[in-house]
C-alpha cells in the first residue's frame, strides 16, 4: 500500500480525511492538501509549529520521538501526552487511517 487514509481535525473540531503518499512526513501532507499547520523551520526540527495530537489509538504505534523532538515539543503550545511534530511522524502503512487534531493555537519562536 503505498497511499493511506489520514484525518486531520481543525481547532473548530472539523475533520478533514485526506489520501497521502507513505514516507511523506504529516507535515508534507497537511501542507499538500492546504490543512492549516504552520512548520515555520519547514520541517528541520527547529521549532514547534508542527505540534499535532495524535489519537491514542494511532500514538502507541508511532516510533518513539527523538531526544530532539522531546525538547521542541517542551515549547509547544497545549502540549499533551499524545502530541508530536508533524514533520517528525512519516507515514507508514500501518497509519492507515491516523487522526491527528491541531492544537487551538501555536507558539512561533522563529519569528
Amino acid at each position: 500500500m503505498n497511499e493511506i487514509s489520514v484525518i486531520f481535525v481543525d481547532q473548530d473540531g472539523e475533520a478533514k480525511k485526506v489520501i497521502a503518499k507513505v514516507g511523506l512526513s504529516l507535515l508534507e501532507v497537511a501542507h499538500q492538501n492546504k490543512i492549516n499547520l504552520e512548520g515555520a523551520c519547514e520541517g528541520s526540527l527547529a521549532c514547534s509549529t508542527c505540534h499535532v495530537i495524535v489519537d491514542k489509538e494511532f500514538f502507541d504505534k508511532l516510533p518513539a520521538a527523538s531526544e530532539d523532538e522531546e525538547d521542541m515539543l517542551d515549547l509547544a503550545f497545549g502540549l499533551t501526552h499524545t502530541s508530536r511534530l508533524g514533520c517528525q511522524i512519516i507515514l507508514d502503512s500501518s497509519m492507515d487511517g491516523i487522526t491527528v487534531k491541531l492544537p487551538a493555537a501555536t507558539r512561533n519562536l522563529m519569528g
